[in-house]
């Protein structure tokens, strides 16, 4: 197979995906994958060292899309991207649909094979491809929003860990997922005081073992995340349903109760977003205050560290690629269940359960 890796375009978006380790696998398979010239820079990947592990470079995303059988990216296509994608061409990557029906009309126009990263599930029912982004989101997202509470950021001038005699920041995170349990656990060892919320009990008890003695676990109701808001410094969005909208849980009218300055990180915004005044942002300009709040919504938060990123994301993603590419996609569905559940569009028409609900199908 012809596999093709076109540099990234979205803003300030430093990963690439596939490293030259993904390469040599996919070169030893017998496949041949071709590499835009400089998509690795901003990961630490130069073109020699693509060359060396055995692609060929290509001057221009246009020569990669149209020789490539499989196309692989971070992040999903963007407008420009839109009309080099061809019918029957499996694209590979995060796509999250329900958050974008410009991206999912343009790709059911385009008739190609949208297999997305986030809906693959392993066999415990686990998002394996999602899990490694969701780390480095969660952490970061603690890391920016201490930074944004800065007062020279913009924020109320709390440090998250306090010092002696002096109370720590309050953080709230709302959702016991990966991207949660990870946020809780950077708060927790700033010396935070750390709150979490989650619907399912279950996990829950799972968090209050495995989490440090300084973070409490909530159950998430509306009336809970109202009462825990308004004395937050840092309240931290961390819901996911798979392939689908997240749940709005904070609505416009609650942040009048908030404290002016605080800080809000909606990492579920590539799905919507929970909060409702949070808008996508770039790295560029990440952040903007309504109703005095600062609000961060960057929408792809791992590309801050590509270094880390793209060596974590190609770890997981390999094995798939590599599937497919000696299989066949509908092969690699048939052998694999949770593969399958990466389908999103099918030659123009939409198959995950999740994007249908998104857009009323």
């Amino acid at each position: 197979m012809i596999i093709g890796v076109p540099t990234e375009i979205k803003n300030n978006e430093n990963r690439v995906a596939l490293t030259p380790a993904g390469v040599f696998e996919l070169a030893n398979n017998n496949h041949s994958v071709l590499v835009q010239s400089g998509a690795g820079l901003g990961s630490g990947f130069s073109d020699s060292d693509y060359k060396e592990a055995g692609a060929v470079l290509h001057s221009s995303a246009e020569s990669v899309f149209q020789e490539a059988q499989m196309i692989l990216k971070v992040k999903e296509p963007l407008e420009s991207e839109y009309p080099l994608i061809r019918k029957g061409q499996v694209v590979f990557t995060y796509f999250h649909f329900a958050a974008s029906e410009k991206l999912t009309k343009a790709m059911i126009a385009s008739e190609a094979i949208c297999i997305a990263y986030e809906t693959i599930e392993g066999r415990n029912g686990d998002l394996p491809l999602l899990t490694p982004m969701s780390m480095v989101a969660g952490r970061l997202a603690v890391q920016e929003g201490a930074k944004y509470l800065m007062k020279s950021s913009g924020g109320s001038g709390v440090l998250l860990g306090g010092v002696p005699g002096v109370q720590p920041g309050k953080v709230i995170i709302l959702g016991g997922g990966v991207v949660g349990t990870e946020s809780a656990k950077m708060a927790a060892g700033l010396g935070a005081d750390v709150s979490i919320f989650d619907v399912s009990a279950a996990r829950l008890r799972e968090l209050d073992h495995i989490l440090p003695a300084n973070v409490k676990s909530i159950f998430s109701n509306s009336y809970n995340i109202t009462k825990a808001i308004t004395d937050a410094d840092l309240v931290i969005g961390a819901v996911l349903i798979p392939g689908g909208k997240a749940p709005m849980l904070i609505k416009k009218e609650m942040l009048s109760k908030m404290k002016p300055g605080s800080v809000l990180v909606d990492v579920a915004v590539d799905q919507g977003g929970c909060i409702e005044t949070v808008r996508p942002t770039t790295h560029e300009n990440p952040v903007y205050v309504e109703e005095g709040i600062v609000h961060y919504g960057v929408a792809n938060m791992p590309g801050a560290v590509p270094v880390t990123s793209t060596q974590a994301l190609t770890n997981a993603t390999l094995p798939y690629v590599v599937r497919v590419a000696n299989d066949g996609w509908e092969q690699a569905c048939r052998d694999d269940q949770g593969f399958k559940r990466g389908l999103n569009i099918v030659n123009g028409r939409i198959v995950h359960e999740a994007v249908k609900e998104a857009w009323g199908e």
